[in-house]
């Protein structure tokens, strides 16, 4: 009989968040696939489980998924942690969930801490329809081409976000989404868990460049209203409107800025949105 892949979610922080039912898991089965087998060794010597550990993380995944799914064939118990938190949320883990999936593998969720619900229920943002977006990319450009796309949601924005780029996200969400309600979550189940909550501006100069922050974070940021929404759905083609407009002014003789500066006016848009508008374009083209 082919073993079972358990998925078990592990503390974020705090260690007694770890479920009697994770821990009997981790207790019984064959092989624990870590993130960092380092890391993980703390936690299971902390609860005495001495079950052996392999390594798996974004570098090796591949190789890792068909190891695992000859061992999963062969009779074997296995478990996949990230270093914290749930796996697959931001972590890898998928492509070996999904190789057990193809291999008629049972999986078992063994669910447990995940730390953009921890933020999402306790930020005072309305979590009932909310939107997880992972990470948003490094770069500038193509964090507000992101941004852009989220715009006209209405559910609650949730991301996740590390400590030197807070505060250049805060102040892209800022310039992109307007002045909205927002919280950051940071340290969350640890001693100095800290939940900021106030206006993008506030917490933009809050967690301005230069201030000391420590932490993973996550960034929860309120929806759009009914008329950022109505206006995102009725400017939904505007791109490509506006791509093909600037096309066609370029043909003319004009040059780059100029035709922006002209098919943003004939559109009704702002130059610094018709900028924002095609650098979305462009991105979506180059996918």
């Amino acid at each position: 009989m082919p073993g079972t892949l358990f998925i078990v979610a592990t503390p974020i922080g705090n260690l007694e968040d770890l479920t009697p039912r994770a821990l009997c898991v981790l207790g019984e089965v064959d092989l624990i696939a870590c993130e960092d087998t380092r890391h993980t060794r703390g936690l299971l010597n902390r609860f005495g489980i001495t079950a052996k550990t392999i390594s798996y993380h974004e570098h090796n995944e591949r190789q890792r998924a068909e190891e695992l799914g000859k061992l999963l064939e062969a009779g074997n118990n296995i478990a996949i942690v990230s270093d914290a938190g749930t796996p697959l949320i931001s972590d890898p883990g998928f492509r070996i969930v999904s190789a057990a999936i193809k291999r008629g593998i049972q999986v078992i969720p063994i669910p447990g801490p995940a730390a953009f619900v921890a933020a999402l229920i306790a930020s005072g943002l309305p979590p009932d329809q909310f939107f997880f977006a992972g990470f948003l990319p490094a770069r500038t450009t193509a964090r507000r081409a992101i941004l852009e796309e989220l715009r006209p949601i209405p559910a609650t924005l949730v991301f996740y976000e590390a400590p030197h780029r807070i505060a250049a996200t805060l102040k892209d969400a800022l310039n992109v989404l307007g002045d909205r309600t927002a919280a950051v979550a940071r340290e969350l189940t640890k001693v100095h868990e800290e939940i900021a909550r106030g206006s993008l501006s506030e917490l933009a100069q809050r967690f301005s460049a230069g201030a000391r922050t420590r932490g993973e974070m996550v960034l929860i940021i309120s929806g759009a209203n009914k008329t950022e929404s109505r206006a995102g759905a009725k400017s939904e083609d505007a791109p490509a409107r506006l791509a093909a407009r600037v096309s066609e002014l370029e043909s003319e003789g004009f040059d780059s800025k100029l035709a922006l500066r002209k098919a943003a006016r004939e559109l009704g848009l702002k130059r610094a949105e018709a900028y924002r508008l095609m650098v979305a374009q462009k991105k979506r083209r180059s996918k």
